[in-house]
């Protein structure tokens, strides 16, 4: 007799609760569509000025082909292969004009949110992965209400961030191999030559988390070694660069000497430098704000306790860790504050553009090390209460951030510094004069170019001399360019020159005519101004 076998009915395959790869795409680039367009009308809510004109302008002068910017004196930080660049392509595409500056910035720190949620989440997967992503990213997505907006307007160091941001992804994601450190020494080469604050964030977090760890455990000490040695040679090579180019003929830069400050003023500074974090946060309650800003700046504590405590976490398990991530991270937030402490910086709250790459060093050291803690957190065995608390809290946290990005947009913009000034100028044909720097480089920006204005400084014989800070040499060449007026006074916010008035009459003779545009006088000649400087 046969036995007949069973029929095995075959399991049922669950439904793949997963989102289509390509639909997961279109989501993301939605979502950083959505965050272009806050952090662009956030950068509209305050007023381009010299120091961003300068940048566009040098941009404007690499699609001329002036590629090493021949004649130029460039600022003590030239980010000449950072935004400079950055600037000319946007240029390239549409044009020179205040546009640039805003959609650099909106592009800037989009990517910095990016990055910081690809760096938060690290090799992590799943709902892990996730909830470092969206924590780390969710905290750096929501940049200050303040009228500060240091992360949102010209390149005063965040744009920095971006490249800085991409060397850590190639540390913590690159396998670990000899050409890793190549990589990583050609990409700190290139920040190095833009902005030396890379010595605080990269450079040095990784020579010493790499020094530090290798004399307390053997496992992957040769590969640390190697990224530290790999950052002490982007330092050389890149401090070496600048020199190289104006040997070459072309730009040169200032060299600003930074100064420490006394002991005695340490407990006024330790406070400034608390201040500057908790604004960097979104969190500087001690400073004025309307009752809807007030409310979302008490909210972004959330942030600055989580950045704090997950610095802490990160310093105790210092010698722990299995990568070199996150103990370098920490050692670059220690070194960015401590630099800021001990210097001229802390003494105002001007200084904060300094420190910009705490917030998102910061914001990546919470996703990596906190939603761990919060997931296992979330699933203990608590009380129906104490879940509902937590959910209320987190909802809240959530609404706060968001809120804060939504009211964001509805800020009004402001026009450019000296706008009206600009307007009236090419108005009434004068198309080409002289300015202390707050006007000068601002008013060629506003202007789209159409009317360009060099800096000048009142010297100690009380006449008008070149200021050589982020100005072209070639401009002052009257055999090339004309003059035929200079802008003195002005609005307090633009920071007018004492005393331009009369030293340009003591420079150029009496005037043609003289206008009085606003808080402004215009004074006109009828020949070229530029023979008699």
């Amino acid at each position: 007799m046969t036995t007949r076998a069973p029929e095995l009915t075959p399991p049922r395959t669950p439904a793949n609760p997963r989102v289509p790869v390509a639909w997961r795409w279109a989501l993301g680039a939605l979502g950083v569509a959505v965050l272009f367009f806050v952090y662009w009308r956030l950068s509209w809510s305050a007023a381009a000025n010299s120091d961003s004109a300068a940048i566009a302008i040098q941009g404007r002068e690499i699609l001329h082909g002036n590629w090493l910017l021949r004649g130029w004196w460039m600022a003590d930080v030239t980010f000449y292969t950072t935004e400079v660049p950055q600037y000319a392509l946007l240029e390239a595409v549409g044009g020179f004009g205040v546009w640039v500056v805003h959609v650099a910035a909106a592009m800037s720190y989009t990517l910095i949110v990016v990055l910081a949620a690809l760096l938060a989440k690290g090799r992590a997967t799943g709902r892990e992965g996730w909830t470092r992503a969206l924590l780390g990213g969710g905290i750096a997505a929501s940049p200050q209400v303040s009228g500060a907006l240091i992360m949102l307007l010209g390149p005063d160091h965040t744009g920095t961030v971006v490249p800085v941001l991409a060397t850590w992804v190639v540390v913590d994601r690159a396998p670990r191999r000899w050409f890793t450190a190549v990589v990583v020494c050609l990409l700190l080469t290139w920040i190095m030559v833009a902005d030396q604050v890379v010595l605080l964030t990269v450079i040095g977090p990784l020579i010493v988390a790499a020094a530090v760890r290798a004399l307390r455990r053997h496992e992957g000490r040769r590969y640390e070694l190697s990224l530290g040695a790999a950052a002490a040679a982007a330092a050389g090579i890149g401090a070496e660069i600048p020199s190289l180019i104006r040997h070459l003929g072309g730009y040169q830069v200032w060299h600003f000497q930074t100064h420490t400050m006394p002991l005695s003023k340490l407990p006024r500074d330790t406070w400034h430098t608390v201040e500057a974090v908790l604004e960097l946060f979104g969190a500087n309650v001690f400073e004025p704000h309307s009752p809807v800003e007030a409310v979302l700046v008490v909210i972004h504590f959330a942030g600055v306790l989580a950045g704090i405590a997950a610095f802490g976490i990160a310093v105790a398990r210092f010698f722990r860790e299995d990568a070199i991530l996150v103990p370098a991270l920490a050692v670059g937030i220690a070194l960015e504050l401590g630099a800021f402490l001990v210097t001229i910086h802390s003494s105002n709250l001007a200084s904060i553009r300094e420190i910009v790459a705490v917030m998102p060093l910061g914001a990546v050291l919470a996703g990596r090390l906190l939603a761990g803690p919060l997931l296992r957190l979330a699933g203990a065995s608590l009380s129906r209460a104490s879940k509902a608390a937590v959910a209320a809290v987190a909802a809240v946290v959530l609404a706060g951030y968001l809120g804060s990005m939504a009211y964001d947009v509805t800020r009004a913009s402001i026009p450019s510094a000296n706008q009206d000034l600009a307007t009236w100028l090419a108005g009434h044909g004068l198309t080409g004069g002289l300015a202390a720097y707050w006007q000068a480089g601002s008013i060629t920006l506003d202007t789209g170019g159409k009317v360009t204005v060099n800096s000048l400084v009142v010297t100690r014989q009380g006449k008008l001399g070149l200021y050589y800070w982020e100005s072209d040499r070639a401009q002052y060449n009257p055999a090339e360019h004309s003059a035929t007026f200079v802008v003195a006074g002005g609005p307090a916010v633009d920071v007018p020159m004492p005393g331009m008035e009369k030293a340009a009459i003591r420079t150029f003779g009496p005037p043609a005519t003289t206008y009085r545009v606003g808080a402004y006088t215009v004074l006109v000649w009828q020949d070229n101004i530029l023979r008699h400087l």
